[in-house]
């Protein structure tokens, strides 16, 4: 089970969002549904190699997870309960 992360480091998290609007779009897209990295672009507007990196950098923040990784194609990702809390405390600051 992962370690529970500090408000400081959930906020750093955020600031790497903040500067990738890729980051931020993937993850946004993505929601509570399962996608493949050609919807995620789809649905985006982002390019496919724009989806790719910003999926390798959420998979190492834990911030998504692909469920199927030994896939060769049709590989699906979805954001973890840290990616979902971490998009909660960007959109409820875009409110403020």
């Amino acid at each position: 089970m992962p370690q529970e992360l500090t408000e400081m480091e959930k906020w750093e998290i955020i600031g790497k969002i903040k500067v990738s609007p890729n980051k931020y779009k993937t993850l946004k897209t993505i929601e509570n549904e399962y996608m493949m990295p050609s919807e995620i672009a789809r649905y985006s507007g982002l390019r496919i190699t724009q989806v790719s990196n910003a999926l390798k950098n959420l998979k190492k923040d834990n911030l998504v997870e692909c469920i199927n990784e030994e896939a060769k194609k049709g590989r699906l990702y979805h954001n973890t309960e840290l990616g979902l809390e971490i998009l909660e405390m960007i959109e409820d600051n875009k409110n403020d």
